[in-house]
């Protein structure tokens, strides 16, 4: 696939999902959607990192209970400490990717209302 390939492949994809949605739009819902990717990839970075540390036996955030691991990775602090957005599980790009496929009836925006 060449450049060309991509950008018909692009824009089509574009044209489907706005579908009736005038550009003024669909320009909100592109941004919107650009924004909860970089913060899930942001949010998903942080996560793996304290995943890491909580089961170093020599860092101060080790964890020797897995259970409780599993607890504190949701605990929004561990993330804004390092000014990453906590993202709640209905809001991660993750989640919402899984559930694409499905009827929205406006999932997704009411997984980025949970932001706020």
């Amino acid at each position: 696939m060449n450049l060309n390939d991509y950008r018909k492949t692009l824009w089509a994809t574009a044209d489907k999902l706005r579908s009736n949605m005038d550009a003024a739009e669909y320009k909100h819902l592109a941004l919107g959607l650009i924004f909860l990717k970089y913060i899930s990839d942001a949010f998903q970075a942080r996560r793996e990192n304290l995943t890491r540390r909580f089961a170093d036996e020599d860092d101060d955030y080790h964890i020797h209970d897995l259970a409780e691991r599993a607890i504190e990775l949701e605990e929004r602090d561990y993330y804004l400490e390092a000014n990453v957005f906590w993202v709640p599980e209905s809001a991660r790009w993750e989640t919402i990717r899984n559930q694409a496929k499905q009827p929205t009836n406006r999932r997704w925006a009411r997984s980025l209302t949970t932001l706020w």
